[in-house]
């Protein structure tokens, strides 16, 4: 009979402790990622051209990349923003090193600069985000934009849309004609 009692005694404080960790606030702080934590590469001297803007107005976000490490490593880079609300907020127009995709020489210094137009208004938070290959992404410390005047609505490029349902659906055609297991 004891062992009844302490066996479920034992499950009981199992679960209770579960219920309890579950309801714990997690931890965190802004700035601080968990993947890149500047172990790999660290991003300095991040400035902003101006830190209030009109829609259709230019921001320009430059610095530089430090390599910490004794290889060579891809990256790219974006923008990262928070705000209240989540539509389409900026339109690429330059980045340096120019491509998508650059490559970030071991233990060297990359300058780096985008330069965006604001679409939308609000009030964001803006950070440099720079995506390493097979490593991950990492911010810089960011700083906060505040964007007023109306919204600048894009056109969708409809063309490009109906050219790849095309491509996948001839690209689903194929693979059914050939391995039909694979789509069913």
């Amino acid at each position: 009979m004891q062992s009844k009692t302490l066996i479920v005694t034992a499950l009981a404080t199992v679960m209770v402790l579960s219920a309890v960790v579950a309801y714990l606030p997690a931890a965190d702080a802004h700035g601080v990622q968990a993947q890149l934590q500047s172990r790999f590469v660290r991003i300095d001297n991040e400035q902003f051209s101006d830190n209030t803007l009109q829609t259709g107005e230019e921001l320009t976000v430059s610095g530089q990349l430090k390599s910490l490490v004794n290889r060579d490593l891809r990256g790219w880079l974006s923008l990262f923003s928070e705000s209240e609300n989540a539509g389409n907020r900026w339109e690429f127009l330059a980045r340096d090193p120019p491509g998508n995709i650059f490559d970030i020489p071991a233990g060297a210094t990359v300058d780096y600069a985008i330069t965006v137009k604001a679409l939308e208004p609000a009030t964001y938070h803006v950070h440099t985000q720079l995506n390493v290959e097979h490593i991950g992404p990492g911010l810089g410390r960011g700083q906060t934009v505040v964007v007023t005047g109306e919204p600048i609505l894009k056109p969708i490029p409809y063309g490009n849309i109906v050219y790849q349902c095309i491509l996948i659906g001839a690209g689903l055609g194929v693979t059914f004609a050939t391995r039909p297991w694979q789509v069913i």
